[in-house]
């Protein structure tokens, strides 16, 4: 007995050390993971209050913001750093906090467990240790000054500085956490004699997905800083870094992830470096100068567009390294990997080309280039919309290997030298492309009252896949996927009936026939998959690993 008492004596000592280790972690990421923010001179902006003269539409001095009756809302800022910060949240104070409702609810659904949601807090806290020291002071008064509108409730997280500073770092570090399942971005350009009255044209669709609800409160942003140049971009509440936009010089920059390795520690995020392009950057020279100047803990390509050039390049950037890829023809290309002669020969690149969808969306953006040597701003919206596959193949709606998989966060095209720019609207690239003329947009010098900003004689059509029975039965294939993915269940035969072409279609419906015990129905169904146009290695790979398991 005596023996048995000193076992658990010491096993009591081992647990306790183990306990005090694991607080202690906790109270050094706790600290290690604080921010604090700036040092602000001037908070007289503070005391200042929004009016709100007319539904959905609120001023501030010079500053406004609207929802125009294409769904999208518009916002106007002017001024110093923390000036526009505190300006732009006022404004955007519901969109501010309702997008972060969103981000919450959709990073809960993805990680269902307190616990490790709570880990996760501190591990991100830890990974963003230097974020701060990586951010430009000015952006990072920026984002003080738009987290004062951020929600009370989520002070479990961080304070509203920290969680709004972090979250210009989500796109990063989902980057490196998912880089074996990049979800792909595709843009292209052209110019001289591959366009129409050589007009210089870019498209790209940003497929950022976190959730329906985070893509429906889409921002057309004019900022008009107090240094730099005026520029637009598609952005979200509490955003301020940039992922598409152009400036007032004619320069545009698009970002497309590339594959990269899970880094040790943050640095300056994605979206600061192009919202720095933006800001900066009157050539395509300058743009690569600032690109360079930044560290980056994620790849990526930056498609800049110059009209002082009158030419497109693709600045292909890793943590260690930055090429740059100059097609020296009349159009340029970008999907998911490096082209450059250095990075484009790393073996990660090299596996991305082999294991992704991005090459094969390259080719099928080629494909329809080839077969509109004369481009025009409604044919390069005609491309973002593409759904094929190479030759015009049916692979199913919401493949990956689409250029439009039908997920997109917003969709732009920019004509550089006129200073236009057409955005979409709901659904995805399937509504309107409303039309802004950034020259008009920032001669307006505030707005007291109410009206449209859009250039209605540009605006161009919804797409006609929108009246189509088989949008109507995509539409009803994405309700069963969200069904599944709540944890509930849909008949097999009902979830292929609505997206035939589709490899996902059949996988779930494997999925479902085995969690219903059918076994030979879910073989069936998984050999069908691996029929269709599979767009990525990993998930055939996964299907293929299902279908052996039940032969076994």
């Amino acid at each position: 007995m005596p023996k048995i008492r000193k076992i658990g004596k010491w096993l009591l000592y081992l647990l306790g050390f183990f306990l005090a280790v694991l607080a202690g972690l906790f109270i050094y990421l706790y600290f290690v993971s604080r921010v604090d923010p700036p040092a602000i001179a001037d908070r007289s902006i503070e005391k200042t209050e929004r009016s709100n003269p007319s539904k959905d539409f609120y001023f501030l001095g010079n500053n406004w913001f609207r929802k125009s009756r294409s769904g999208l809302y518009e916002l106007y800022v002017e001024g110093g750093a923390f000036e526009r910060g505190v300006i732009n949240g006022k404004l955007t104070r519901e969109l501010v906090q309702r997008q972060e409702d969103h981000f919450s609810e959709q990073i809960e659904k993805m990680i269902p467990s307190t616990f490790y949601r709570h880990f996760l807090k501190y591990f991100i806290g830890w990974f963003n240790r230097d974020l701060p020291a990586n951010v430009k002071e000015e952006y990072r008064k920026e984002i003080y000054g738009v987290s004062m509108a951020a929600s009370g409730k989520y002070g479990y997280i961080g304070t509203p500085y920290q969680r709004i500073l972090n979250y210009h770092a989500a796109h990063d570090i989902g980057h490196a956490l998912q880089s074996m399942a990049l979800v792909g971005c595709t843009s292209f350009g052209t110019w001289d004699a591959h366009s129409k009255d050589s007009a210089f044209i870019i498209g790209r669709n940003f497929d950022f997905y976190v959730g329906d609800k985070f893509a429906e409160d889409k921002i057309v942003a004019f900022i008009k800083p107090d240094s730099g140049y005026g520029f637009m971009t598609v952005t979200w509440g509490g955003f301020t870094g940039a992922v598409s936009g152009m400036n007032e010089k004619g320069l545009t920059v698009t970002i497309n992830a590339a594959k990269t390795d899970l880094p040790p520690g943050s640095a300056t995020p994605v979206s600061l470096v192009a919202r720095e392009i933006l800001q900066y950057a009157a050539n395509i020279e300058q743009a690569i100068t600032i690109a360079r100047s930044r560290t980056m803990f994620v790849s990526e390509s930056f498609l800049v567009g110059s009209a002082a050039d009158n030419k497109a390049v693709v600045v292909e950037k890793t943590p260690e390294a930055l090429d740059v890829y100059d097609p020296r023809q009349n159009y340029i290309v970008c999907a998911n990997h490096f082209q450059s002669k250095a990075l484009g020969a790393l073996p990660s690149n090299q596996q991305q080309v082999r294991e992704s969808a991005s090459e094969y969306r390259y080719q099928r953006v080629m494909e329809l280039l080839d077969q509109a040597p004369v481009n025009t701003v409604q044919q390069t919206i005609s491309i973002l919309r593409d759904t094929k596959g190479l030759k015009g193949a049916d692979i199913g709606l919401g493949n990956e290997k689409a250029i439009n998989q039908l997920i997109a966060h917003h969709s732009i095209v920019f004509e550089p030298k006129k200073r236009l720019v057409w955005v979409s609207t709901a659904p995805w690239q399937v509504g309107q492309y409303v039309c802004y003329d950034l020259n008009k947009v920032f001669s307006l010098k505030g707005m007291r009252a109410d009206r449209e900003i859009m250039d209605s004689s540009l605006v161009v059509a919804p797409d006609s896949l929108l009246y189509t029975p088989a949008f109507r039965q995509f539409e009803l294939f994405r309700s069963f996927k969200q069904r599944i993915l709540d944890g509930g269940m849909a008949d097999p035969d009902s979830i292929v009936a609505s997206n035939p072409n589709y490899y996902h279609a059949y996988a779930l419906a494997g999925d479902m026939a085995g969690k219903s015990g059918n076994k030979a129905a879910a073989i069936k169904f998984y050999r069908q998959a691996l029929t269709k146009e599979i767009a990525t290695l990993n998930e055939r790979t996964a299907i293929e690993e299902k279908l052996k398991r039940l032969q076994e």
